[in-house]
């Protein structure tokens, strides 16, 4: 009996920055994967200010498949690119230190990819938590009133795509549009796809990958998270503004209204108070019928949502008069 064929090899490349926390986790459950293929995992190395380096450099001294690259500047898009340049095959993985890969994502996803003859495949960001706040702003990402309707996030039919959650690559076509834009500190996977798609490169979603995403689990991180988003966003929306989806206009259009409206209070108008009323009203109903959420996570959402919708609203107006540039989203840093 023939044995059985072996997928082709693959690199799998984790830009990492203070992720003591999550970081073995990340790379372990890539190397637990049932994978038939040859596997190495490149992790790009910031300069963290935690254990994050000393936890690399265990793992990479336990398992020979594990290879470290230096990444000075810290920044997400250089280590991609750096990694990339370093990898050894011709199939590429992204993974984030925030995220593990279900069982089966690799061998799966090197499947679809070649069967659908696509450039870049996304699944779902399947976000999970462990605290009540963090569960509630798990629940935010998987529902199209937290974070949009996204695919990956909340999921539907396998197809052409918009975007990309982390993604898996024909290394060929990252290297005919030059990579990852280096001056781009968040957005870089979605303006990356449009790139791609630009010289007739193919980007599909299946619903059929997950990998699951551990988000900001205090407010502060998440409000610098979503703000440093917002700015990013804006300004890409106002490089690309065709390519940008109408859903990004969501959040800085409800900061816009509340604005209006709170200067109409001022003025003496009580309608001023409708807009911010209307919306408070609505995330009460959302927070109050939310599934699978307990009592803590439910009050949680009232705190968790308007932070999401008015740090992005607002970062979205800076980005898109002002520009990102030098921005950076912080919310990582380990204290």
């Amino acid at each position: 009996m023939p044995a059985a064929k072996k997928a082709p090899a693959i690199s799998v490349i984790i830009p990492v920055l203070n992720e003591q926390n999550h970081l073995a986790a990340a790379v372990n459950s890539v190397l637990s994967q049932k994978y038939s293929g040859e596997i190495e995992v490149l992790l790009a190395l910031g300069p963290s200010r935690d254990n994050t380096n000393q936890i690399a450099a265990e793992l990479a001294k336990a398992d020979k498949r594990i290879r470290l690259i230096d990444n000075p500047r810290g920044l997400t898009t250089v280590g991609l690119n750096e990694a990339v340049r370093q990898s050894k095959h011709s199939i590429i993985v992204r993974i984030d230190a925030h995220s593990e890969p279900a069982a089966g994502y690799l061998e799966n996803g090197v499947r679809i990819l070649l069967d659908k003859k696509a450039d870049l495949l996304g699944g779902i960001m399947d976000a999970k938590g462990t605290s009540s706040f963090q569960k509630a702003v798990a629940w935010a990402y998987t529902s199209r009133f937290g974070i949009g309707g996204a695919k990956f996030h909340v999921g539907g039919e396998e197809g052409q795509a918009e975007s990309a959650y982390l993604g898996i690559f024909q290394k060929s076509a990252l290297e005919r549009v030059g990579g990852y834009d280096e001056t781009i500190v968040r957005g870089e996977d979605w303006d990356l796809a449009q790139r791609i798609k630009k010289t007739g490169g193919l980007v599909w979603f299946s619903p059929e990958l997950k990998v699951t995403y551990w988000p900001r689990g205090t407010w502060s991180k998440l409000s610098k998270q979503f703000l440093s988003t917002g700015i990013w966003r804006g300004d890409l929306t106002r490089r690309n503004a065709s390519g940008a989806s109408l859903r990004y206009w969501i959040p800085p259009v409800l900061v816009g209204a509340v604005a209006m409206g709170f200067y109409w209070l001022a003025a003496g108008q009580w309608f001023g108070i409708l807009p911010a009323a209307v919306y408070l009203l609505g995330v009460a109903f959302l927070a109050s019928t939310a599934q699978n959420l307990s009592l803590k996570s439910r009050v949680a959402l009232l705190i968790a949502l308007p932070t999401m919708h008015f740090s992005w609203g607002i970062g979205f107006w800076r980005g898109y008069f002002f520009s990102a540039f030098g921005i950076v989203d912080k919310s990582r840093v380990s204290k």
